[in-house]
């Protein structure tokens, strides 16, 4: 009887760890889905004059930009290095492999949203500082991201 309860309750455990570590995955990827719909779908048409300027929707971007540079630290543990990841992209293992390297791009690129947050109030801002933002993000992703197939 004793035995039973021990394999029950560690298969539970083990379930449980899966479905967090999902629920993680999960939150890292909406996160970065986000990234790229408030980069590549509110302030680049701007930036391109493809969308006229909209500051509740460049100060939305920024923010949720911002957000994400304050969580990022947290949404990679070492638990989630052999995670199943969905879609097109997955971490690379040189998030866990050169952690102070990740973390070093995590807070350069918090540093430039932080600025960018700050400083843009018009097109001729968002035209001076919306290229440092797209430069942080694409020099992360070459390191520390793989494109699946």
């Amino acid at each position: 009887m004793i035995r039973t309860v021990v394999v029950v309750g560690a298969l539970l455990l083990g379930v449980g760890v899966v479905a967090a570590q999902q629920d993680k995955v999960k939150e890292a990827q909406d996160m970065m889905k986000a990234n790229g719909k408030n980069l590549g779908g509110v302030l680049s048409p701007m930036f391109k004059g493809e969308k006229p300027y909209d500051q509740a929707a460049v100060d939305a971007a920024l923010t949720q930009l911002d957000d994400t540079a304050k969580k990022l630290p947290t949404l990679f543990p070492a638990s989630l290095k052999d995670a199943k990841w969905e879609g097109d992209f997955s971490p690379s293992p040189k998030i866990w492999e050169d952690k102070a390297g990740f973390d070093a791009k995590i807070a350069s690129f918090a540093k430039v949203v932080s600025e960018a947050k700050a400083k843009i109030k018009d097109m001729d801002s968002l035209k001076a500082n919306f290229p440092a933002i797209g430069k942080e993000c694409g020099g992360c992703h070459e390191t520390f991201r793989v494109k699946k197939g």
